[in-house]
């Protein structure tokens, strides 16, 4: 790593304390003065027509004074599909859909006048998967669908169940395969799930005499929030004014539009007074939207060398009863279908599907971890075939620079160091000293392999900003519009203005919250893009500052401000640095010592916006749509007990690419973090629905995630190829970790088993049935 003085070390996260110590406030911890509290009633079947609603008793309970339901707001709202009622209206689509809401003075009187609440339903035929959603006979769920408001990028067919189709055709995908020596076909499949974030979604809203709007929201995207409220219900945009403070998790389950339409729509069926609307635990996995569930058919050939010259791919995206930001994941999921290979010859139809579950939105990943699972399980399908390495076969056909990924863009300088990313991960984990052993008459040891790549999937205009100012005594604010969901971006911010100004990060404090009124325009917290681009804002911003801090001293030392270096709290001659001046003496202007004032304050102003981004045909879905790719592979060793299915995770690495580290400790935590999450989603986690419909699953107690004592040990490496683009050359790693993981865990405990499992989740039920060929 270059000379740095801050980029590069371990800075303890500036918001740690607070957090540990239960200091921070989050959206349910704010009070107001008149704020009224809002609960909802939610549906009991997955598909029905509501045939009527009687709210009388509950409009005379204690303390009510509001009760709404879906006539109440004729209106379909989403962010890139808007497809949704805020509150169900003549039907509900899914389990656990809202379709009533209570607003009192207090929360318990609203929680208590929803069983007063009588709805009659008549129930309606139940679409279980996506496959079933495609059959000729299948309920169309969306009969709307060609009257719904969408971006140009999705591709909805009206009359059929499918709201978007996005398609890469590249090469001869027929003539690829009459090169082909060995083929593999399969199906793979995992249901829909949660993100679990620690906090739930939370929302406040009130609406001001003279019309403004103020929302305080747990989001990821206060500015996607904010332009779709007014877009949606008419609202200038400039009255609306969303603040999120720290998020306490995303995951991707809070960006788009989530509470914060609805909780607007209450305060103003209430003259406007402040709504508080908060999520159970219970309405948070179901009624709100949670990650995405796939069904996928893999077709893969190479040739008798190992090199791979043709996939077919389909996926069946499980986007549930609204395809509101589903529809995106779906388009993400093609760009990249083929996984970090060089295959010349593509054909890929990614579609995302109707059906009557809970519906879908952005997952850590975001369409990589789902097609990882199915493109790695057949990687080494393809190389079990054909009698070769699974790990020699990835390293023959990784992709690196020259290459084109599946939207025909060519992999470019910044493109990182798969190949070695293969060969340390290899050593991490033993590949060497073998990937199977019998260690007892019952138990085995496997090891298995998953690649990783992913880049942003976000509109070619995606913006950051950054606004620096100065405190008297020379220390910055430093403001933006990335909200602090806890990834600790902050702080990468926070150290690479430091390391601009050569000082320590106790000079640059950050403004935590964001307030759509006061900070610079940021698309969303999401895509693993906020360091990068915000990183991008922050040295422009700083460059900036720094260039007026060298102009106003420039006038008391008397001479050239190219003359001048900025450093340690100073401004001083390049070349007699003991010539110098205070940077608190010339950040709010000069005073000459008989008053006279110059120059005025520093403000630092810095902006990027993504370079060069283009659409996708339609057709061919040839396009540029990919800011920048990080590249990884990831490993994980198992130890199974072929009596009873249950096993234990050994060990997982992971070695990725991502130029330049800001902060060790928190890139290592940021892998970890998602290494963890990417097993459990593999592992326990996923919707267990009855045959009505119904999610049986829906508290902590019953749907599984990682618990403490089922954590493997974790080792991680980076590796540097620099990010040319990137600030300090550093390139996104937020999300990446999660999504080979699956992949990994089922290539290696289908070695151990001895079997195929192409399915999630890896629940030891569901291996000891496959190993037993229990029906």
């Amino acid at each position: 790593m270059d000379n740095y003085q801050v980029l590069g070390t371990s800075v303890p996260r500036l918001d740690g304390k607070d957090k540990v110590a239960g200091r921070q406030r989050y959206v349910n911890d704010k009070q107001i003065p008149g704020l009224l509290h809002a609960a909802l009633k939610t549906s009991t079947h997955a598909h029905a027509e509501i045939k009527s609603i009687d709210i009388s008793k509950a409009l005379e309970a204690p303390g009510v004074q509001a009760v709404l339901t879906g006539e109440d707001f004729p209106v379909t709202i989403g962010l890139y599909m808007g497809d949704k009622p805020p509150i169900a209206r003549s039907k509900v689509r899914h389990y656990g859909e809202a379709v009533a809401v209570v607003i009192a003075n207090s929360e318990l009187e609203a929680k208590s006048a929803l069983p007063l609440i009588h709805v009659e339903y008549q129930p309606l035929p139940y679409v279980s998967s996506p496959r079933e959603a495609l059959k000729e006979d299948a309920p169309i769920l969306h009969k709307e669908l060609e009257d719904y408001k969408h971006i140009p990028a999705v591709l909805p067919e009206p009359g059929t169940n499918i709201s978007n189709r996005t398609k890469i055709r590249k090469g001869d995908i027929q003539e690829g395969f009459k090169k082909a020596d060995f083929i593999i076909e399969s199906s793979f499949e995992f249901p829909p799930g949660d993100h679990v974030a620690m906090e739930t979604r939370a929302t406040i809203a009130e609406i001001g005499s003279n019309g403004d709007v103020k929302i305080q929201s747990a989001t990821q995207a206060p500015f996607l929030a904010k332009a779709l409220i007014g877009y949606n219900f008419n609202v200038p945009i400039g009255k609306i004014n969303v603040t999120s403070p720290p998020v306490g998790g995303g995951f991707g389950g809070k960006a788009g539009l989530q509470l914060e339409g609805l909780v607007y729509l209450l305060s103003r069926s209430v003259d406007g007074r402040p709504v508080k609307l908060v999520n159970t635990r219970e309405q948070d996995l179901l009624t709100s939207p949670g990650h995405i569930g796939l069904q996928a058919d893999v077709k893969l050939g190479c040739t008798k060398e190992g090199e791979l010259v043709a996939a077919e791919l389909t996926y069946l995206f499980d986007g549930g009863a609204y395809a509101d930001y589903a529809v995106n994941i779906s388009r993400a999921a093609a760009i990249s279908c083929t996984g970090p290979y060089r295959i010349p010859n593509v054909w890929c139809d990614s579609l995302c599907v109707y059906t009557n579950h809970p519906f879908a939105t952005a997952y850590r990943g975001f369409g990589h971890i789902e097609l990882a699972y199915a493109i790695e399980r057949s990687i080494d399908l393809l190389a079990e075939e054909m009698g070769m390495d699974s790990m020699d076969f990835r390293l023959k056909n990784a992709i690196q620079q020259g290459d084109t990924s599946p939207t025909q863009s060519i992999m470019d300088a910044n493109t990182g160091d798969l190949r070695e990313c293969i060969r340390r991960t290899a050593d991490m984990i033993g590949w060497k000293e073998g990937i199977y052993k019998q260690v007892s008459p019952t138990k085995v040891r496997a090891k298995g392999m998953g690649l990783l790549w992913k880049a942003p999937a976000m509109p070619t205009n995606t913006d950051a900003g950054v606004i620096l100012t100065f405190n008297e005594d020379g220390s910055m604010n430093f403001q933006t519009g990335v909200v602090e969901i806890g990834q600790g971006t902050h702080t990468g911010l926070a150290q690479i203005i430091a390391e601009k100004f050569k000082v320590s990060t106790d000079m640059v404090h950050v403004v935590h919250d964001v307030n759509t009124k006061t900070a610079p325009h940021d698309w969303a917290t999401a895509a693993s893009r906020g360091l990068m681009m915000a990183g991008r804002a922050a040295i422009e911003a700083a460059d900036d500052a720094i260039s007026q801090l060298k102009r106003t001293a420039s006038i008391p030392l008397r001479c050239p401000p190219q003359d001048l270096e900025v450093a340690g709290g100073r401004v001083f001659l390049k070349d007699e640095p003991e010539i110098g001046i205070l940077v608190q003496e010339v950040a709010m202007g000069y005073v000459y010592p008989n008053g006279n004032a110059v120059e005025g304050q520093v403000i630092g102003r810095g902006r990027y916006v993504s370079r060069r981004l283009s659409g996708l045909d339609p057709e061919t879905g040839e396009g540029h749509p990919a800011l920048e790719w990080t590249l990884g592979a990831e490993a994980i060793e198992v130890e199974l007990d072929l009596a009873d299915g249950s096993y234990d995770i050994l060990n997982a690495v992971c070695c990725m690419d991502v130029g330049t580290v800001i902060n060790p400790d928190l890139a290592h935590a940021q892998v970890v973090g998602a290494l963890g999450m990417g097993l459990s989603f593999a592992r326990n986690e996923g919707f267990i629905f009855n045959n009505r419909g119904q999610v049986v699953n829906e508290d902590l107690r019953s749907y599984k995630i990682l618990r403490y004592g089922e954590e493997p040990q974790y080792q991680v490496e980076f590796l540097h190829t620099p990010q040319g683009d990137g600030p300090f050359d550093a390139r996104g790693l937020g999300e990446q970790g999660v999504v080979g993981m699956p992949g990994a865990l089922s290539n290696a405990l289908s070695r151990a088993a001895g079997k195929q499992l192409n399915f999630l989740p890896l629940t030891p039920e569901s291996i000891w049935k496959t190993v037993k060929e229990v029906k």
